[in-house]
């Protein structure tokens, strides 16, 4: 599944973290095969919301829509499970 540009707001975060080398290796991942195990995708509850996660790294996550047939990074934020 192909990911839709990110916007600016979402790349400053990757850059404030120094995530972006984890991201793009993520995304390769992501668009050949979006249900890798170490992607670790899910959907979040509450499921009515239809948003789902992947992992960037152990602390980090995309959190992304589903439109059109690619995903939609809305947000990246530090995982609650740490």
């Amino acid at each position: 599944m192909k990911i839709k540009p990110l916007r600016s707001d979402l790349k400053n975060i990757l850059q404030r973290h120094q995530l972006e080398k984890k991201f793009l290796k993520q995304q390769r991942l992501f668009e050949s095969n979006d249900r890798h195990p170490s992607l670790k995708t899910e959907k979040l509850k509450p499921e009515k919301l239809r948003l789902y996660s992947f992992r960037i790294d152990i602390k980090w996550r995309a959190i992304f829509i589903i439109v059109d047939g690619e995903a939609e990074i809305v947000d990246i934020n530090p995982h609650y499970r740490q």
